[in-house]
């Protein structure tokens, strides 16, 4: 599948017009928490509630954190204080998982992603995707960017937790070696309240980086998936959310991700949004045909008019309905002579005049 490699590339544009789009990621992280068997949950799941592609995590918790890193996320949720301590504890996938898990994914109809925070995952992930992902905490590690970038693969970057300078800095690196790259708007909090969300900083990337495609990486509670939707009517063409196939269970990323339902219901939200919003490019449509004709006005004789008068503005009005000759033509028709007798209210027609 290479529906997001064409998206990065530009072969195609998730619209409102387009019923492809947006780009919708499930991600699944490491919510596995190292089963093969919720693995598979979680891809199939995120196939029937209509994700276009499951994303997992792939580290080594040796080579991500020190022993000494602390938690930046809420230990009410997920009381482990030490970064490590909590990798460590879901780091059991490798190479031979994520082939499987690449073959599920295929099996099932969605596309495999998965996020490399090593060198060591990043060659044989490059084997089983044609897209990377760059988390947002490793949107200042040069070195590492410029290895993901030596595949010449499309790249998406979030971009939680950065400035503008700190974003260009990355781009700059990323397009010395003329890799295309999409940026997503994120705020690296978990979970995110609403009132931090932001997501008008997605019209702001589309502001400051035109022509590069523009997405959202959401880190609020599901609620009713509105904020999706209004990502979405913002401008994201890729949306990621956190997935689960259970948000009862402790810890982790449960509590904050969406489920099938909640995929469900965004699909649901957006299908009738799409519908709403319609066509980007004005023009009368079809059910207004009745309104033209008879809403709009026509001119109309303000006075009698004998026979042979050449008219004035002081001998026209204009009234509905739209029968006659628009008001939009009156200079055409001031100076004509009337061809026969017209009477105070008759709509103007072209056959009445000179």
């Amino acid at each position: 599948m290479e529906l997001l490699k064409d998206l990065l590339l530009k072969k195609y544009d998730p619209n409102p017009n387009c019923h492809t789009g947006p780009y919708v990621i499930a991600e699944a992280g490491v919510n596995h928490e190292g089963s093969i068997e919720n693995a598979r949950k979680l891809i199939e799941q995120a196939a029937e509630g209509g994700a276009s592609g499951i994303k997992f995590q792939t580290y080594r918790a040796e080579t991500i954190a020190s022993k000494n890193s602390p938690a930046y996320w809420d230990v009410e949720k997920e009381p482990t204080t030490s970064q490590y301590s909590l990798f460590k504890k879901y780091d059991k996938f490798w190479k031979a998982e994520f082939e499987e898990l690449k073959t599920c994914c295929d099996n099932v109809g969605i596309e495999f992603l998965s996020t490399p925070f090593d060198v060591v995952s990043a060659e044989f992930l490059n084997e089983l995707m044609n897209v990377f992902k760059i988390s947002s905490s490793d949107i200042t590690n040069k070195p590492f960017i410029q290895y993901i970038c030596k595949f010449g693969k499309p790249i998406i970057l979030s971009t939680g937790a950065s400035n503008i300078d700190e974003i260009d800095r990355a781009l700059s690196w990323i397009d010395a070696l003329g890799v295309p790259v999409a940026l997503l708007h994120c705020v690296l909090n978990y979970p995110t309240i609403d009132e931090n969300a932001n997501l008008g900083m997605i019209r702001g990337l589309k502001k400051s980086y035109p022509g590069r495609i523009i997405g959202y990486s959401d880190h609020t509670l599901p609620g009713d998936m509105s904020n999706l939707v209004t990502a979405w009517l913002l401008g994201a063409q890729i949306l990621e959310k956190h997935f689960t196939h259970d948000k009862n269970l402790p810890g982790n990323d449960h509590y904050h991700a969406m489920d099938k339902s909640d995929m469900v219901v965004f699909q649901n939200r957006l299908e009738q949004m799409r519908e709403l919003v319609g066509q980007d490019e004005k023009h009368a449509l079809q059910c207004e045909t009745s309104a033209r004709q008879h809403a709009r006005r026509s001119l109309v004789a303000n006075c009698a008019i004998p026979f042979g008068t050449r008219i004035t503005a002081q001998m026209l009005t204009w009234k509905r309905p739209a029968h006659g000759i628009s008001p939009s033509r009156i200079d055409q028709v001031l100076g004509k002579a009337v061809v026969r007798d017209i009477e105070e209210d008759d709509i103007l027609t072209w056959e009445m005049l000179n």
